[in-house]
């Protein structure tokens, strides 16, 4: 059965993350290499939708900073040589 267009479609509300389990979350956070793995899994592997937008923003983040750090090394070095041809 179709539903009309003006109609909304409500998926079925999912489950609330558990106390427990940002816990383990959080910890989890703080162990290198594992994070992002972890970051990874819970982003794109269909987990709550809580949980994905969490670490989908995480990782945005993330990106974020890493290009922010590779522009400021390439005007640090930048600097540099323009320093040193002088």
């Amino acid at each position: 059965m179709q539903a009309a267009p003006n109609q909304a479609i409500h998926k079925p509300a999912s489950q609330p993350v558990s106390f427990g389990s940002w816990m383990l979350t959080l910890f989890l956070m703080m162990i290198p290499l594992v994070n992002l793995i972890m970051l990874f899994v819970w982003a794109f592997g269909g987990s709550n939708p809580s949980k994905a937008n969490y670490a989908k923003a995480t990782l945005m983040w993330a990106l974020i900073g890493i290009v922010i750090y590779i522009i400021l090394i390439v005007l640090g070095i930048s600097a540099e040589f323009s320093r040193l041809n002088d």
